[in-house]
């Protein structure tokens, strides 16, 4: 992992947990080209080599937002070509948050607008603080979700709901984020971040190829026919099988002990 980065910050909690803060409050983190550079370099660069890392929780630096989305300063005043090689940066980032192998969770600490809501909408899942809103303000200015959010969100609370949010603009709160069923759990602001990493251990606890496996059986299988998704499940679920972590963990549980998984 990169110490360098400018954007965001990184830190391993508990051996196993990276915690990764998007870190420019004073823009309320919203990303700009550096940032989508360094969070896709990072997200990709795990999915390679996880250096033991199981489990990833994504929050925001600061007190008022988890991010705002495109950084639109940076954006004023581009052409339409540099408008569009700077996208495909954020599609990319997109694209490395969403294949990451690794859980990614999201500890939603405040705003989420624009594209900081399609980050959201793009993780496996979140939890929000009492205080969080989101936003997907995009046709304000002559655009649309470009960052999977009319995709991820749809899948997340449905169509018809999804066409209200995007169609509408307007902000929705961490109550409705939940009873919507875009973010698990609702926490107060205080207890967010400790409530994800409990959360994170657990995923943490279990044996990561088996961890990996499920993630993508459950992901992918849901973009298929039952029958298709079945099958894609016993092929997924054969990689686990001459697996040393899944000879441990039958002889942990005969032998009534915790199970001690290195992924292998």
């Amino acid at each position: 992992m990169n110490g360098k980065n400018q954007t965001i910050i990184t830190k391993i909690i508990n051996n196993h947990i990276l915690l990764v803060t998007l870190n420019r409050p004073e823009f309320a983190n919203a990303f700009n080209t550096l940032m989508s550079k360094e969070l896709t370099t990072l997200i990709e660069d795990l999915s390679l080599s996880s250096d033991n890392i199981r489990s990833i929780i994504l929050t925001g630096a600061g007190e008022r937002a988890f991010c705002a989305g495109g950084d639109l300063k940076e954006r004023n005043g581009m052409s339409d070509e540099d408008w569009g090689k700077q996208h495909l940066i954020y599609e990319r980032m997109i694209r490395a948050i969403i294949n990451c192998p690794i859980p990614i969770i999201g500890a939603i600490n405040g705003a989420a607008y624009g594209g900081g809501c399609e980050i959201a909408a793009a993780l496996d899942f979140i939890f929000v603080s009492d205080n969080a809103k989101f936003s997907l303000p995009e046709l304000q200015l002559g655009i649309i979700p470009g960052a999977g959010g009319t995709q991820n969100l749809s899948r997340a609370i449905g169509e018809r709901r999804a066409k209200e949010l995007i169609l509408t603009g307007k902000v929705f709160s961490a109550q409705e984020a939940v009873k919507w069923n875009l973010a698990n759990d609702v926490f107060p602001k205080k207890d967010l971040l400790d409530k994800t990493i409990e959360i994170a251990e657990l995923i943490s606890s279990k044996a990561p190829i088996a961890v990996k496996q499920a993630k993508q059986s459950i992901h992918k299988g849901l973009q298929m026919s039952l029958s298709d998704g079945l099958s894609f499940e016993i092929e997924a679920y054969n990689r686990t099988i001459p697996t040393k972590d899944r000879r441990e963990g039958v002889s942990a549980f005969n032998e009534k002990r915790k199970p001690n998984f290195e992924g292998k």
